[in-house]
């Protein structure tokens, strides 16, 4: 089976107003009840999460996959001309992440 998209985030300069933005243009309401703020809607089996950028980084959109061996996608990326950024890593419990840049620089999540 292909591997899905299961989440989507923005951040930027101002998460709060950024949530306002999205929900007023898609009716999307955020769960903000977590440390920063960061604001999540879920969509079925999708989430989305929209929230201020970490301290000293731009913006950006980036899109997560679900991915049933990681490390073995980790190293196709980096056989195919991908960078790691953030090694496969346990977030919460039960959630473990790692980003990778494809050959332009788009960062991709896997989750």
């Amino acid at each position: 089976m292909a591997a899905k998209i299961i989440h989507v985030e923005v951040t930027g300069d101002d998460g709060t107003a950024l949530q306002q933005f999205y929900g007023d243009v898609f009716g999307w309401t955020f769960d903000t009840n977590n440390p920063g703020g960061y604001g999540l809607v879920r969509q079925g089996e999708m989430t989305g999460g929209i929230g201020p950028a970490a301290e000293g980084q731009q913006g950006r959109v980036t899109f997560y996959v679900h991915a049933d061996d990681p490390q073995a996608t980790l190293k196709r990326v980096a056989e195919r001309g991908g960078r790691v950024l953030m090694p496969l890593t346990e977030i919460a419990p039960e959630t473990t992440i790692a980003l990778f840049a494809d050959p332009e620089g788009h960062v991709i999540g896997l989750m």
